[in-house]
């Protein structure tokens, strides 16, 4: 391993529950109202990749390096606590995944570097050099046992898989692997490529072409599903993926270049991901970077966002409302009312609650 540079982040960067930026609460129509609550602002901070942690917080990686952590109630601190480099290289994550005992960071392209973080060390537990390396999305089935995908650098996507707790990863061969179309790869927007369930796993590829991969065996075996959703072009498809149990799941994206375009951008299935319908065709929101199914809702309540803002459905994805115009890239729910959410300059709170005079 090359020499790593360890730097702690300056104590200025530490916001308490007293100096956060007031809430601001939408104006929307529909029967939720959101409050938003900023817990770490900086024009430096770019967070595509936020993960809850097994304590009430949650982990949050960033475009140039950094590594931070919310803390979990009644503190609810967000502070920076990490600059991680490789020789001269500042990675930038977009993939973060926490187990029970460690997190791990996986940058986007060349060097590719995965490291693993716990309590008594940090080490880089995965390299990978070739000009077409770019990993997208991170997740885990259990503490053992990880995925992270990326786009293909021969003839499938690139799939790297650990089975001891994220001490070693492997890359699955293209023999194990279904061939990738001409323009198929993935989108590193928000660290929601992947979606599991137990044992089953979900995978989204967007651009050109735009597909599910599914495992119903932790990755050992694959096959394909074809989509509805737009494609055709290398800014087009899935840009993220969510499943509320082994059948019902919800994907989201379009065309970053077209962000109102909303003709063919959400996709529903309800049979596990073997076959998508497109929902609210032509109606708002257009382009989204994340979606999220809200606990306890039995697959109806979702909330979409991307950098055009936040959205709520209370229909399985058939009718939406815009809750926000603050855009954030990724979020993630801590219980059916409370997500944290990151984006450009910022690590926020959002609050889901349904209005005072709402029957429904």
């Amino acid at each position: 391993m090359k020499q790593l540079l360890l730097v702690s982040i300056m104590t200025s960067f530490l916001f308490s529950c007293g100096k956060k930026t007031p809430s601001v609460r939408s104006k929307s129509a529909s029967q939720m109202e959101i409050e938003i609550v900023d817990l770490l602002r900086d024009s430096t901070l770019n967070v595509r990749a936020l993960e809850l942690d097994p304590s009430g917080g949650a982990s949050f990686a960033l475009s140039n390096g950094k590594i931070g952590t919310i803390s979990g109630n009644p503190n609810e601190e967000a502070s920076l606590t990490f600059q991680l480099k490789q020789d001269s290289v500042i990675p930038n994550f977009r993939s973060l995944a926490v187990t029970d005992s460690a997190a791990f960071v996986l940058s986007i392209a060349s060097p590719a570097l995965l490291y693993k973080v716990d309590k008594d060390s940090l080490q880089l537990v995965y390299k990978e050099t070739h000009k077409n390396v770019f990993y997208d999305a991170m997740e885990f089935w259990n503490n053992q046992e990880g995925i992270a995908i990326g786009d293909p650098t021969e003839d499938c996507m690139s799939i790297i898989i650990t089975r001891d707790g994220g001490n070693t990863w492997t890359k699955l061969s293209c023999e194990e692997l279904p061939k990738a179309k001409e323009g198929e790869a993935a989108f590193a927007a928000s660290d929601t490529n992947i979606a599991i369930v137990g044992g089953h796993t979900w995978i989204a590829t967007g651009g050109v072409v735009s597909r599910i991969l599914y495992s119903a065996d932790k990755g050992k075996t694959w096959r394909t599903y074809e989509t509805p959703i737009i494609q055709g072009e290398s800014t087009t498809g899935i840009y993220s993926l969510d499943f509320y149990d082994e059948k019902h799941g919800f994907a989201i994206g379009g065309d970053y270049m077209k962000p109102a375009d909303s003709s063919a951008n959400k996709i529903r299935t309800k049979d596990g991901g073997k076959t998508w319908e497109l929902v609210a065709k032509n109606q708002s929101p257009g382009y989204r970077s994340c979606v999220q199914y809200v606990p306890n809702s039995n697959a109806q309540e979702l909330v979409a966002t991307g950098f055009k803002g936040i959205d709520y459905s209370k229909d399985s994805g058939e009718t939406w409302s815009h809750l926000s115009d603050e855009g954030f890239y990724t979020l993630r729910f801590l219980n059916d009312s409370v997500a944290y959410a990151g984006g450009a300059g910022k690590i926020s709170k959002i609050i889901l609650r349904k209005k005072r005079n709402s029957k429904n």
